[in-house]
């Protein structure tokens, strides 16, 4: 038992001077709690020496050798880990403050630790996520670009990062930041995807075709991917490549309407009626979709000179989004024939259903109005003549306006 108590004694004390050391030596405050610990342990063992009983209290056995041995021996290790115990610490109660919804707590501490420690990753890294959940972009891009010097690794920051610079406006910044982080991760799929959709933003197709291409090396049963390709080519006017990409994609999500919905116009185009047929009428399952899809099958029946089926299909769409389709119908000469015939309200004062207005993307309703407004000049151009893909929409426009002239 002596023997036991002289060794204690001896390594707790050589601890204790060495937490001591480390306070002077780091010039650190963080250390005075330790050595407090620390002190309170070795007082204990010494009361319990002095006044304790021929057999020793395993409770209080347990207690000093946690508070005067293995505690600093844990600090110590994690030092010789390059893990600082404070920066864990903080980490850890900052953790335990944002469980318990204190958010202000949680940010109090990780400030404190950064601005102590800068070089803390784990800091920064939380603290960014904490100010973008409370809508401060600017302040967790900085903290996510400190993060990012300390652990260039740390793929996701970089990701995070440009979508919170997309949000700010900055496109060009997220999207040198989005390249760099391909050139560095290529199999990174999602910033793909976003480095796309601001490629297709700024109408540079032929670049988003490339990094969509590049990115369907890795991931070549990715949906978004696959469906993203085939807006780029949409707008590109390579509608068979397209025809290809909404085909893939429908097969791998099987409940994502839209790709139908192109499929169906781009055999309008093509003069396919009964695919697009086909093709409509699965799009009418979506929401949102189902009143255009409505509309195309009323000009579909119109072309196959099947008059009660154009009504038909054309009423429904009205009922769909009374205020959209009827301004469409009496801008499209194609209707002139069964106007008369169809229910069109009198009052279009109609607001439009705000959950049909929000499920389409930037990209999509791109693709989408272009595709519409091809199966329009189209109407006057040979099918079998446009060479698609080899010319812009600038030009079959031109092409429309002089065969328009000619009849």
């Amino acid at each position: 038992m002596i023997v036991e108590q002289l060794i204690f004694i001896i390594i707790a004390f050589g601890l204790f001077v060495y937490m001591f050391y480390r306070l002077i030596k780091e010039n650190d405050t963080g250390y005075v709690p330790i050595l407090a610990i620390q002190a309170l342990g070795i007082a204990i063992k010494f009361i319990e020496v002095v006044f304790g009983e021929n057999e020793p209290n395993i409770f209080i056995q347990i207690i000093t050798y946690c508070l005067s041995i293995i505690l600093p021996l844990a600090i110590i290790i994690l030092e010789k880990m390059n893990a600082s115990f404070f920066e864990t610490l903080s980490i850890f109660l900052a953790r335990i403050y944002l469980v318990l919804g204190n958010t202000k707590g949680a940010k109090n501490i990780l400030i404190k630790l950064v601005t102590k420690y800068p070089e803390s990753y784990m800091g920064h890294k939380l603290l960014a996520q904490i100010y973008e959940k409370e809508g401060g972009q600017r302040k967790a891009v900085d903290e996510y670009a400190l993060a990012i010097e300390i652990n260039k690794k740390d793929y996701n920051s970089y990701y995070k990062m440009s979508n919170l610079l997309i949000d700010l406006d900055k496109k060009e910044e997220a999207s040198q930041i989005l390249t760099n982080l391909l050139n560095q991760k290529p199999d990174y799929v999602e910033a793909s995807i976003a480095l796309g959709d601001i490629l297709i933003e700024k109408e540079d197709y032929k670049e988003a075709v490339n990094v969509y291409l590049n990115a369907l090396k890795y991931s070549p049963t990715s949906f978004e991917l696959n469906y993203s390709l085939g807006i780029a080519y949409t707008m590109l006017n390579d509608f068979q490549n397209a025809k290809i990409c909404y085909e893939k994609a429908a097969e791998l999500n099987t409940l994502v309407y839209n790709t139908k919905y192109s499929l169906a116009e781009i055999a309008v185009i093509y003069k396919e009626l009964e695919e697009a047929e086909k093709y409509f009428l699965q799009a009418t399952e979506d929401e949102e979709l189902c009143a255009d899809a409505y509309l195309e099958l009323a000009k579909i029946s119109l072309l196959k000179g099947d008059k009660e089926s154009a009504i038909k299909y054309a009423n429904v769409a009205i009922q769909e989004n009374p205020k959209k389709i009827v301004e469409k119908i009496q801008n499209d000469v194609t209707f002139a024939i069964i106007i008369a015939k169809l229910s069109i309200p009198f009052n279009l004062e109609i607001e439009e259903d705000e959950e049909k207005t929000k499920k389409l993307t930037k990209k999509e309703l791109m693709a989408k109005k272009h595709l519409e407004e091809m199966v329009d000049i189209t109407k006057k151009i040979g099918y079998n003549d446009v060479k698609f893909g080899q010319k812009t929409k600038k030009e079959l426009e031109e092409e429309k306006m002089q065969k328009e002239r000619e009849d």
